[in-house]
């Protein structure tokens, strides 16, 4: 399936219209039980002179919600709605069964800026863990709950929150001549403020993110050959690095931005390449007539895992950068495609084939077991969030390709999808550098 089309770079074809810049909306699929239970308290915005369209409280909620650590309350059950700390009344919150509490108000601090405040509460202890105040852009507002929402999670977990990151992920849409358009988007992570990267009538794929987040490098066909291509986010410019005879494929960046794993045939066969951005020199990885393709880093950047059919089905191996012979990790199943590594290199996610139905599943790599993570049929495009604790992949529902999130145990899920649209190939950005 999916190893096949990459490895040849047949693309996905797509059916449905959709409306490229429509927010993806939010369905959850699963909870957890034993989730942490918490309350978000509406914002205090009676001060603003104008009317807050964004509500930070809901998105801080949702956030919450979609990481399966965190079970926030109903707002209809909150037995009162304070904004500031010295209003809460501990014993009422505690009487309901929450743990924690999140408070803020929205203030004017002057034109065109305002003065976001919240508070984390330790309901049991009777205290507050957190409390900042942010000067903030209107057009700010939601990364700032997104960036709250982050605060939070890190708080309570110690793990770092992976909130205010962006997804990027291909899409297409079918114009009244039954033209196809196809569409390289970036998105926040709950899938509103969907941004053009690029759009072509010619297919586009394989989306990868430059770790400072500043660019993508992609496949296009629109010199009717597959090319690949690196483009700055800010500016719209971009560059061909990559347009040799056969294919050029699957580019993944290296953790220090200098260099891109990518797949090649010019030599005949589908093999593993690592080209040095500046110089455009090539260093050849792999030699074999078996399709290798996929390559992925570690996170420091000594080793490529990939796919490959050398063993006479598609499985993963791993080598160094610096040559050697290939490793093969999975062995459960005659299906094992599309790594990605999480941040700490301990585990491995994969579309995994099992009697007929294509799932992503986890592999730990230091004891081997693997884990089926979702119950669809055919998922694909796995990827990790920058934190490692959540999995963002794509499936098809309907002949319609929509968008998911899975915990890293699998127990919490949901959905992003845009509903008159087909999405594929979604992969999960990189931490920001420095608040917005």
């Amino acid at each position: 399936m999916k190893f096949i089309l990459k490895a040849c770079l047949i693309f996905i074809l797509f059916s449905f219209s959709y409306q490229v810049n429509a927010a993806i909306s939010i369905e959850i699929t699963e909870g957890v039980e034993g989730a942490i239970p918490m309350s978000v308290v509406e914002f205090d915005v009676a001060s603003l002179p104008v009317q807050l369209k964004t509500d930070i409280a809901d998105i801080i909620t949702n956030n919450l919600n979609r990481s399966g650590i965190f079970k926030v309350l109903n707002k209809q059950k909150y037995p009162r709605k304070p904004h500031y700390s010295k209003h809460v009344s501990y014993p009422k919150w505690r009487a309901i069964g929450q743990e924690y509490l999140v408070v803020g108000r929205v203030l004017n601090k002057s034109a065109g800026l305002l003065d976001v405040q919240f508070q984390l509460l330790d309901v049991l202890k009777q205290k507050q863990l957190l409390g900042y105040s942010f000067p903030v852009r209107l057009r700010n507002v939601r990364s700032t709950a997104h960036e709250i929402s982050d605060l939070i999670y890190e708080k309570i977990t110690g793990i770092r929150g992976a909130f205010n990151t962006r997804i990027a992920y291909i899409s297409a849409r079918s114009g009244k001549s039954k033209t196809r358009k196809y569409v390289l988007q970036v998105a926040d992570t709950d899938g509103f403020n969907p941004q053009t990267v690029l759009e072509s009538n010619e297919p586009l794929m394989s989306p990868s993110w430059s770790p400072d987040g500043a660019s993508l490098a992609y496949v296009s066909f629109e010199n009717q050959r597959p090319e690949i291509f690196i483009q700055h986010l800010a500016s719209a410019k971009r560059s061909k690095i990559s347009g040799f005879k056969g294919i050029n494929g699957a580019p993944n960046w290296s953790p220090d931005g200098k260099s891109l794993a990518l797949v090649l045939s010019k030599d005949k066969s589908a093999d593993i390449y690592i080209m040095n951005i500046a110089t455009k020199k090539l260093t050849r990885l792999t030699r074999h007539r078996s399709i290798d393709t996929e390559p992925v880093w570690s996170a420091d950047g000594q080793t490529l895992v990939f796919t490959s059919d050398r063993s006479g089905s598609p499985q993963l191996y791993e080598m160094p950068v610096r040559g050697g012979k290939p490793r093969r990790l999975t062995f459960e199943g005659r299906y094992n495609t599309a790594a990605d590594l999480s941040p700490d290199g301990k585990n491995i996610i994969m579309v995994f084939a099992d009697q007929g139905k294509y799932k992503i599943a986890q592999l730990e790599r230091e004891t081997g077991n693997l884990t089926v993570l979702t119950s669809n049929s055919l998922d694909e495009s796995p990827s990790f969030s920058p934190n490692g604790r959540m999995v963002l992949y794509a499936s098809t529902q309907g002949n319609k390709g929509v968008l998911f999130m899975t915990s890293l145990d699998g127990k919490s899920m949901h959905k992003l999808s845009d509903q008159l649209g087909d999405i594929r190939e979604p992969v999960w950005g990189p931490y920001k550098k420095s608040r917005q």
